[in-house]
């Protein structure tokens, strides 16, 4: 049977065909644009097109919750970020130091600010992670809901020789025990990239993405990453990886907008349908 050249759904023995005309003739010239915090971040403006953009990749960096799935969907991630504040107390904090934290529903951004607000209590920053990594992630990936399309795209890329990576502010073992539960842990070969015990290198600092790189042997020019959010797009900039957004919703898409993204989807289904 004969498919499209490039297309995604070209049979697996004919990745050769498959990388052989969209390697060359979609790939733009990188360009500069100053973020909103006055940092030079690379765009790939002339490509419009998300699935070209995809086609151009020899390695794809998935963020985790969002795109590959929603780790604190509905309510949750406010009653997580609830959880981490009250742990302040414990060492003579003010909870509501995070209280902006915890209203967004970002128990992240809680660890975020800890570590800004109190950078020599090592003790809480640690015990902050410790929760938010045993008793929060880990078992919120037991039943963290799949983002629709999201598996398929990984298999449909990894089955052309596509490298894959997972590149996140959540720790390796919840990104371990969702891919276990999805079948999805070949896919990435081990390359999944999370966060460190400092918290200064959480995204948008570029730190997890230099790691994939690193480990798939990948070039940032020939690398893509697939994320939801500003953070997300910063740190891509920041790599010289092109940017692909995923917004599932209006509220998504303006934050990706504001951060310089040129090439968002709402579904992964206009990926997969080419």
């Amino acid at each position: 049977m004969t498919r499209e050249p490039g297309s995604l759904n070209a049979p697996v023995g004919d990745t050769g065909t498959m990388r052989g005309w969209t390697r060359a003739s979609v790939r733009a010239p990188l360009s500069c644009l100053l973020s909103p915090h006055g940092r030079s971040v690379v765009t790939r403006p002339h490509v419009t097109d998300p699935y070209a953009l995809l086609m151009a990749a020899t390695c794809v960096l998935f963020d985790f919750d969002g795109p590959l799935c929603r780790l604190f969907p509905g309510r949750r991630g406010v009653e997580v970020a609830q959880r981490l504040s009250r742990r302040l107390a414990g060492f003579g904090h003010d909870p509501a130091s995070v209280a902006a934290s915890v209203e967004r529903g970002d128990p992240l951004g809680v660890l975020v600010e800890a570590s800004k607000l109190f950078p020599d209590d090592q003790a809480l920053l640690t015990a902050l992670d410790d929760l938010l990594t045993a008793e929060e992630e880990a078992l919120a990936a037991g039943d963290a809901v799949p983002t629709t399309g999201a598996a398929e795209l990984v298999r449909t890329l990894g089955a052309a020789g596509t490298r894959l990576a997972v590149t996140t502010n959540n720790s390796r073992r919840a990104v371990e025990a969702y891919l276990a539960r999805e079948g999805l842990v070949a896919s990435f070969d081990g390359h999944i990239h999370g966060r460190t015990a400092d918290p200064a290198r959480l995204k948008p600092d570029p730190d997890c993405l230099h790691r994939a790189l690193g480990s798939t042997g990948a070039s940032a020019a020939g690398a893509l990453m697939i994320g939801d959010s500003a953070a997300d797009r910063l740190a891509a900039g920041k790599a010289g990886v092109a940017f692909l957004g995923y917004a599932e919703n209006a509220r998504k898409h303006e934050e990706l907008h504001n951060a310089g993204t040129d090439v968002s989807v709402s579904t992964f289904a206009v990926l997969l349908a080419r």
